[in-house]
């Protein structure tokens, strides 16, 4: 990976992380324990409850994603062969890899570890 291509990569990784934490603060809020006599708006208590295991769900999830995206800006600046598959040592694509910056393996290898 050049240069340019390992700075685009880091930008768009830090501009995904503002994003998940955005969401996991607006995530936070609607996990807040419901009240007994509460509706939210128009939901029933029995809806309220289950969207908010969705959103408990959707938390957890943003704050793995968020632990991710830190531990690769991490490795882009620590280990010289970032971008390189660690199945056949080949270029991971650079599309890959803005697409999905956590890509530690080629799509070929990729897929024949599912």
């Amino acid at each position: 990976m050049n240069h340019l291509e390992r700075k685009k990569l880091k930008k768009s990784i830090l501009d995904e992380i503002n994003s998940t934490v955005e969401n996991i603060s607006s995530l936070e809020e609607q996990v807040k324990p419901i009240a007994p006599d509460n509706a939210i708006g128009r939901l029933s208590r029995m809806e309220a409850i289950s969207a908010k295991s969705i959103n408990e769900a959707n938390l957890a999830s943003a704050r793995v994603k968020l632990e991710k995206l830190k531990n690769i800006l991490v490795d882009m600046d620590e280990d010289p062969d970032f971008g390189l598959c660690v199945e056949c040592g080949e270029k991971i694509p650079f599309g890959r890899l803005m697409l999905v910056p956590e890509s530690r393996m080629c799509v070929q290898c990729a897929g024949k570890h599912e």
